[in-house]
């Protein structure tokens, strides 16, 4: 078979000359897999959290529409990238067939694997829909995916259930860009903490900070801050809407004892939040946006309006070894692995 471009840009259907990620269609037919092309038969998906919840609110929340919206995105656009917001999510699956020139790697065909880049670059063809799971942004399904020779992935451990590991490796680039960028001493506001990635984050933060450091975690639901407390997960939760800059900022700067963050980090799966993580954070500090619902225009011309000098960080999904990092995070914690097991399986 013949050899494709490295990056993927040989399934672009439109527009010509365009890589996967931005393109409007790609090809998803797979009577042709390229040498340099690895394909999948798909078993799960989790969607972007920010690309489910504007799926689901569309679909007034009934589930046959939200897999019909799904089903179509696919059949349009040859990906799951979500034209609203244009994010993806990622899948689980089994190595069905592997290029000839990536047979060096360490894979084989029948590995279960789980992809670590966007559904909104990854070739797909939706066969059935099997099941949708509203509460965890899941969608089991019979199907099939690409993965180019510049792709990433990971095999699913051993140690884990599919499930588990899809959970967890969903959101695998905010708790590693967290471990980068969290110092001692540092006071870090976790925005969306209640959620997967938020955990996470927070975890991995109060790891860093060390004995004079402080977390925060924001929630917008109150019924989250007793699991934060008693897992351990923060210095502190509060129950805040980070869509309310002004109120927002009393709000969390008062639980940081009046004081800027050294880092924020956003988590949230809705818009608008922008200003919400600018306003706290100290001038040299970082804001690291993880959500897909972040305007990149509202957050530059935003902190350029209120003066913030602040260096702000797109919510990059990779970063060196941030699968190991993540399944490590739940390695050593029990009692938070044990609430995934219960909460996203």
């Amino acid at each position: 078979m013949p050899m494709g471009c490295k990056y993927g840009s040989h399934r672009v259907l439109e527009p010509k000359g365009a890589l996967p990620q931005p393109a409007q269609k790609l090809n998803n037919d797979f009577s042709t897999v390229y040498d340099n092309e690895i394909l999948v038969d798909v078993i799960a998906l989790n969607i972007d959290s920010a690309s489910f919840t504007q799926i689901e609110e569309e679909a007034d929340h009934d589930v046959a529409k939200i897999g019909a919206k799904i089903l179509e995105i696919v059949g349009e656009r040859g990906k799951q990238q979500n034209p609203v917001t244009g994010s993806g999510g990622m899948f689980i699956g089994k190595v069905a067939q592997i290029g000839s020139a990536l047979r060096d790697r360490d894979l084989k065909v029948g590995d279960k694997i789980a992809s670590l880049v966007s559904l909104s670059l990854t070739p797909l063809k939706i066969n059935k829909i099997l099941k949708i799971h509203p509460d965890i942004d899941r969608v089991e399904i019979e199907g099939q995916a690409i993965i180019f020779e510049s792709g990433i992935y990971a095999k699913l451990p051993e140690d884990m259930t599919e499930s588990l590991a899809l959970a967890a490796l969903d959101v695998a680039g905010a708790p590693a860009q967290a471990a980068k960028l969290v110092r001692p001493g540092h006071s870090v506001l976790v925005i969306g903490a209640g959620g997967k990635s938020g955990m996470l984050c927070c975890y991995e933060a109060m790891k860093r900070v060390g004995p004079t450091g402080r977390v925060v975690g924001n929630v917008h639901s109150a019924k989250h801050i007793p699991t934060l407390m008693d897992l351990g997960l923060c210095h502190e939760a509060v129950q805040g809407d980070a869509t309310a800059p002004i109120e927002f900022l009393n709000i969390v700067q008062k639980a940081n004892l009046g004081r800027e963050y050294d880092v924020v980090i956003n988590c949230v799966n809705v818009a608008n939040c922008e200003m919400g993580s600018i306003l706290p954070c100290k001038d040299d500090g970082i804001v690291y946006f993880f959500s897909m619902a972040t305007s990149f225009t509202k957050a530059a011309l935003g902190a350029e309006g209120v003066g913030k000098d602040v260096t702000m960080i797109v919510g990059n999904g990779y970063t060196k070894d941030h699968a190991e990092i993540t399944l490590w995070e739940l390695r050593e914690n029990p009692r938070l692995r044990k609430l995934f097991e219960e909460r996203y399986v």
